[in-house]
């Protein structure tokens, strides 16, 4: 168990890591995301069966969903009324589910990678305030696909290179107040964009950044590979850095402040809002 103080000012965590414990027969995976519902309660999604944990804020096991259905974890998203948006990386489908794990929606053909379409390898999902869908398409498309909140196709935009709107690998994604967050990873910058795709500016500063999350507060939590968090205002104005001590591959703010990140063979580390 690691335990330490990170951050400066208002933003002053206790680490603990690593956070859950599994009951009896279960072991870990490698995780790739975390959220957490209205409830405080922590979602965990992994590389292997169960793929979704769900664990109570103290970290005790409550329940685990998912066998047999997704092959390869990715991204992660909870909306504000619950539901919950995966990426099922190498199966090129992003699929939604209520808590309990029942599939509400499916975008992209299962096993049919599509260039510069949905989807090629998707990196992660971000739902706007109403019920929008963007999906960043990362590891063999580089691009961003906008869906409408019943699963109705709109738009694609992004190419390959570093202009702007421009990507190697989109990565993170995030939606708040008509503005599209997108993690350009080996472009080691995180660009901005409005809902129709239109290129506003970019934040930089970053070595290849994983993960955004955006809190009700209009605060930035990007994590990045050196590792380490930087938190930021939405004018990109820097509050402070964190040197996270494990892989942070995704970010997640709870009700309380708290945040989660999950990194692969790290495992997950809760940062206690002090």
């Amino acid at each position: 168990m690691h335990n330490f103080i990170v951050g400066t000012g208002e933003h002053v965590y206790k680490v603990e890591h690593p956070f859950g414990l599994l009951s009896s027969g279960l072991s870990w995976g490698n995780t790739s995301h975390v959220a957490t519902d209205s409830s405080g309660n922590v979602y965990v999604y992994q590389r292997k069966d169960p793929p979704m944990l769900i664990f109570g804020g103290e970290g005790q096991l409550l329940h685990s969903w998912g066998n047999n259905q997704l092959i390869d974890a990715h991204g992660l998203f909870m909306t504000s009324n619950d539901e919950i948006f995966v990426c099922d990386r190498d199966a090129h489908q992003v699929v939604q589910y209520d808590l309990k794990g029942n599939v509400l929606l499916k975008l992209g053909h299962r096993d049919q990678p599509a260039l510069q379409k949905p989807f090629n390898h998707p990196t992660d999902i971000a739902v706007s305030s109403d019920g929008e869908i963007f999906v960043s398409d990362g590891y063999a498309n580089s691009c961003i696909h906008h869906f409408s909140s019943n699963g109705r196709y709109i738009k694609t935009w992004g190419s390959w290179g570093s202009g702007q709107g421009q990507f190697i690998t989109p990565h993170g994604i995030w939606v708040v107040d008509d503005r599209v967050y997108v993690c350009d990873r080996e472009n080691n910058r995180v660009q901005i964009f409005d809902t129709n795709g239109i290129y506003i500016t970019e934040w930089t500063g970053f070595f290849h950044p994983m993960d955004i999350f955006i809190d009700r507060a209009n605060v930035a939590f990007v994590t990045d590979q050196v590792p380490g968090m930087t938190i930021l205002d939405l004018e990109g104005n820097v509050i402070t850095r964190i040197r996270t001590p494990f892989n942070a591959h995704s970010i997640w703010v709870d009700i309380d402040g708290n945040m989660y990140s999950a990194g692969n063979e790290e495992l997950v580390t809760k940062y206690i809002k002090l």
